[in-house]
Order: structure tokens, then sequence, then C-alpha cells
């Protein structure tokens, strides 16, 4: 049973990427989810989550208009998709699943979590 985050990368500012969350041992789909990013020297900080149903919840408003999320239930993962990345959106990008159909209320909730995936913005 695991989570693995795949998609990171270096992109200038203003672009775009898509990271992956993929589960292996489970379905997903069952789940909600939620992504998080760790800057360097700062706490791990919650974006934003989706239950089960397709509910969505943003931690932070600094992601709203810029961060979408979407299941691909056919390869089991959950999608994050970034755009208009700025320099401070640089950070290690994390999946975790609740283990149960609602978001959590922060981190610590969510009990399952992928081990990362880098994001650089450069500008």
């Amino acid at each position: 049973v695991q989570l693995v985050e795949s998609g990171g990368g270096s992109v200038q500012s203003g672009g775009s990427l898509t990271l992956s969350c993929t589960a292996s041992g489970f379905i997903l789909d069952y789940y909600a989810v939620g992504w998080f990013r760790q800057a360097p020297g700062k706490e791990r900080e919650e974006l934003l989550c989706m239950s089960s149903t397709g509910d969505r919840t943003f931690y932070t408003d600094s992601v709203k208009g810029r961060f979408t999320l979407a299941r691909d239930n056919a390869k089991n993962t959950v999608n994050l998709e970034l755009n208009s990345l700025n320099p401070e959106d640089t950070a290690v990008y994390y999946c975790a699943t609740t283990r149960s159909v609602v978001c959590g209320l922060g981190v610590s909730d969510y009990g399952l979590w992928g081990r990362g995936t880098l994001v650089t913005v450069s500008s």
C-alpha cells in the first residue's frame, strides 16, 4: 500500500506542470486525496483536497484559480495541475490520503503519504 508522486521538475515563472499521485495496493477513488508542499526551511503546507465524491477543499487562497485537481481512475491516480507558477511555489510536493471519504482539516489528518516530488520555479 503506497502513494507515489511524479511529474515534478524545473519550470520558468508563469509556466505549468502536472503532478501525479498514483496509488498501489488500494483503489484511490474510494478515498479523499490531498496535496501539500514543503519549501526549504518551512513547515509542510496544506494546499487542496478532493473527497471521494469530488468535493474540493482549498486550504490556502494562494492556489485558488491556479491549481486544479482531477482523478484518473483508469490509472488509479489523482493529478494536480499547477498553472501560473512563480518562484514562491518552489517546494517538494506531496500527496496523501486520509484513508476516509472526506478531506482532513490539516496535515495530521492524513495517514498515508508519498515521498514527494520537487518543483523548482525560476524567475
